[in-house]
C-alpha cells in the first residue's frame, strides 16, 4: 500500500542526504520520481545536501497544488511513482493535505522530509499536520550533536554566535554561517534552555558544569 512518510529530525541530520540516497536508489530500478522542495540552501529549484550532493527540484511555493500538479501530469501521460518533498516544514497545512490526498488518490508514496520544530521549539505548521496525517513517522538516527557532545534536539538561531529568540519563524539560513550573518546552530536541550551557543561556551559565557542559581541570571536573549 502506498504510504505518506514523514522523516524527521534537527538540522544537520542529514534528511536532504536520505532524500537523494532515496531517489538514488529508487530510479536505479527504474522507478520515475518527482522532486519539490522549498527554500533550500542551494536556491530555488534545488534539492542539496551539505554532502555536496545536488539535484533539480521543483519548488513549492505558497499557492503551489501538489495534487493538481501531480494530476496534470499523469493526464498529459507522464508516470510518476514516486514522491520526494524536502523541507517539508515550510509547507502549509493545505499543502500537506494535498500530499495525503496523492497517496491516497493517485496510490503514490510520498516521502516528505523535513525539522519538526522552530528555533523558538514550536513546531512548524507543516510538521504539525505531517504528524498528524502520516501513516509514519521516521526519525533519523544519523544524530546531530550539540557544540558539548550530548546529543541535539533543538534547533537554534543565531546572529554573531548569539541565541536570538524573536523573530519571523522563517528565515532562510544554515548551520556554520559566517559572523553577521543569521545563522543556525543544533543544540541539546539543556544548552538551548540555557542560549548557550559554542561560541558563548567558547567565550566562557557559562560552563556547562556549572548550575544556574538563584541570584546568577542566565545570558541576557538577543532580539
Amino acid at each position: 500500500m502506498p504510504e505518506l512518510v514523514f522523516f524527521s529530525g534537527t538540522m544537520d541530520c542529514g534528511k536532504s542526504t536520505l532524500a537523494l540516497q532515496i531517489e538514488h536508489n529508487r530510479s536505479a530500478r527504474g522507478l520515475q520520481g518527482m522532486i519539490f522542495t522549498r527554500n533550500d540552501r542551494a536556491g530555488e529549484g534545488r534539492l542539496s545536501s551539505r554532502l555536496g550532493l545536488v539535484t533539480e527540484a521543483v519548488e513549492a511555493g505558497d499557492g503551489f497544488d501538489f495534487h493538481a500538479h501531480l494530476v496534470a501530469h499523469l493526464t498529459a501521460g507522464g508516470r510518476t511513482d514516486y514522491v520526494i518533498a524536502d523541507e517539508a516544514q515550510f509547507l502549509t497545512e493545505d499543502q500537506i493535505d494535498q500530499l495525503a490526498r496523492v497517496v491516497d488518490d493517485l496510490g503514490i508514496d510520498v516521502f516528505a522530509f523535513g525539522i519538526a520544530t522552530d528555533f523558538r521549539t514550536r513546531l512548524f505548521p507543516g510538521a504539525q499536520r505531517l504528524i498528524e496525517l502520516a501513516d509514519r513517522v521516521e526519525v533519523l538516527q544519523v544524530e546531530a550533536l550539540c557544540w558539548c557532545g550530548a546529543r541535539a534536539t533543538h534547533n537554534a538561531r543565531t546572529v554573531d554566535g548569539q541565541m536570538v529568540v524573536e523573530g519571523a519563524q522563517v528565515v532562510v539560513g544554515d548551520v556554520g554561517r559566517p559572523p553577521g550573518e543569521v545563522g543556525y546552530e543544533v543544540l541539546c536541550r539543556r544548552h538551548h534552555r540555557r542560549r548557550l551557543t559554542a561560541a558563548a561556551a567558547g567565550a566562557g559565557a557559562l560552563s556547562p558544569d556549572v548550575l544556574p542559581v538563584d541570584g546568577v541570571p542566565l545570558p541576557a536573549p538577543r532580539r
